[in-house]
């Protein structure tokens, strides 16, 4: 079992000239302790409800540039990219661009986007959630065509491309992974089963991630697709430093059903969120679950 470390709060330190260098003693710490993956959320407003959306937001591919400057080892990506957030060849080109310069790296973490007030504040438009789900599938095939051989035309219903040339490649072989985020159980999860290399579910109980599991594996049926070719990650809803022997057990629970990686969010000042995560020793027991 792998850890991710998800970095979804820039408020602490409070003095904004102290994030970039809190970001990366953070994801310093965090590699050299064995977490695995490093994402961030795709966001340009602090989500209300967690906090305030006046809080410190950074847009995301910026940060994970830097980062790659600053990291060796993990993987970095987006948790999750918000399809209306860029044209999706732009996207191709971006995370292509991200996987070059961290020496492949790169993963494209994607869902359908869904939050309105930043979306209406900065004048991206706001769509049905059935043309965003369209919208999803077609983004997915535009970058796999990018990231093939293939550097023809794409026309789709919402996004017409004259031609899909992307170069250099990506390092990364066949190309980033692709991870499709959220656990809705008719749409995303078959788009999970026709396009994905990765799905990533809301841990907020083994029973829940069961049954979501079990509604992938009908659409990889339904599709043809190899249910154990895709991997298995989950967002861990409880914060590990409270009870670390219970959330470890509860990961054994996810591994037992076949999730590999499961990813935890700070729930203080991050770089003491690190450390603590060596100090108790948490990647090198998830490394121990199989």
């Amino acid at each position: 079992m792998r850890l991710g470390l998800h970095y979804w709060n820039y408020s602490k330190p409070a003095d904004p000239s102290k994030i970039a260098p809190t970001l990366a003693e953070t994801a310093t710490i965090a590699e050299q302790t064995g977490v695995s993956a490093f994402t961030v959320m795709d966001h340009y407003f602090q989500m209300e409800f967690q906090t305030s959306a006046e809080e410190p937001m950074l847009e995301a591919y910026t940060t994970l540039g830097y980062l790659a400057a600053k990291t060796e080892r993990m993987t970095l990506g987006v948790l999750v990219t918000g399809v209306m957030y860029r044209y999706p060849g732009l996207l191709a080109k971006i995370v292509t661009t991200l996987d070059v310069l961290s020496g492949g790296r790169a993963r494209l973490g994607i869902g359908a986007s869904w939050y309105d007030r930043e979306q209406r504040g900065l004048g991206v438009p706001v769509v049905p959630v059935g043309e965003r789900f369209e919208r999803l599938e077609e983004a997915l095939r535009i970058c796999l065509q990018m990231w093939s051989d293939d550097n023809g035309r794409f026309d789709g219903r919402h996004y017409q491309l004259a031609e899909t040339l992307s170069v250099p490649a990506p390092i990364s072989r066949p190309h980033p992974p692709i991870m499709i985020g959220g656990g809705g159980e008719k749409k995303t999860l078959r788009l999970v089963a026709r396009y994905a290399d990765a799905c990533n579910l809301f841990g907020n109980s083994p029973s829940e991630v069961a049954h979501k599991l079990d509604v992938l594996r009908k659409h990889c049926a339904a599709e043809g697709r190899d249910y154990d070719g895709i991997e298995k990650t989950v967002m861990v809803m409880r914060p590990p430093l409270a009870d670390v022997d219970g959330w470890v057990a509860e990961v054994a629970e996810y591994a037992a059903l076949g999730v590999t990686e499961v990813q935890t969010m700070p729930d203080r000042h991050p770089v003491e969120f690190a450390q603590q995560l060596a100090e108790q020793q948490i990647p090198a027991r998830l490394a121990e679950l199989s």
